[in-house]
């Protein structure tokens, strides 16, 4: 994803009879979209479960190596779905742009990016978070409980603007 920006383009064309405007104008740019996904005080997470039913929570979201990160305990189900089936999508409302970001989300264990991603949490958040042995802990609760950290790499992604008629469509390589 880094240097090779996504394929803008509009979501309806001509021929397909919908609401939305299909003037070329009001494509919206990948900057606005990553703006909005930085910004965002919380995102929704849908993943898949096992035996194939959705599933969706809220998360935390920061921005870091040009990518959207979220965390969850990797007890969780979100983890549990994520460990069985690596697609998912992101969602975030705005009050410019709604988004719907379609991508695969992996885990990270290296300590140099768990370090990068802490930072980030603690930068947005003022969440503490201590990196050690490939992990991250929170050491202010009791049992200091392990989180994990994905990086979720977008594949095709959606923004439908304020006004209800545009839709901007962005594919990645």
């Amino acid at each position: 994803m880094a240097g090779t920006p996504p394929v803008a383009e509009l979501l309806f064309g001509e021929a397909d009879a919908t609401p939305f405007s299909t003037d070329e104008t009001t494509v919206k740019p990948w900057d606005q979209a990553r703006a909005c996904l930085e910004s965002a005080p919380k995102a929704w997470l849908s993943t898949v479960r096992p035996d194939g039913r959705a599933h969706a929570m809220p998360v935390l979201l920061v921005w870091v190596d040009d990518a959207p990160w979220i965390t969850t305990r990797p007890s969780s189900r979100k983890a549990k779905n994520l460990a069985h089936n690596a697609h998912c999508v992101i969602t975030v409302a705005a009050e410019t742009l709604d988004l719907v970001v379609e991508g695969d989300a992996v885990r990270a264990r290296d300590e140099a990016t768990l370090h990068r991603v802490s930072a980030a949490f603690k930068a947005k958040y003022e969440w503490e978070l201590a990196v050690r042995d490939g992990s991250v802990y929170e050491d202010g609760l009791p049992g200091s409980p392990e989180y994990g950290f994905y990086r979720v790499t977008p594949t095709r992604a959606y923004g439908y603007g304020a006004d209800g008629m545009t839709a901007t469509r962005w594919r990645f390589g």
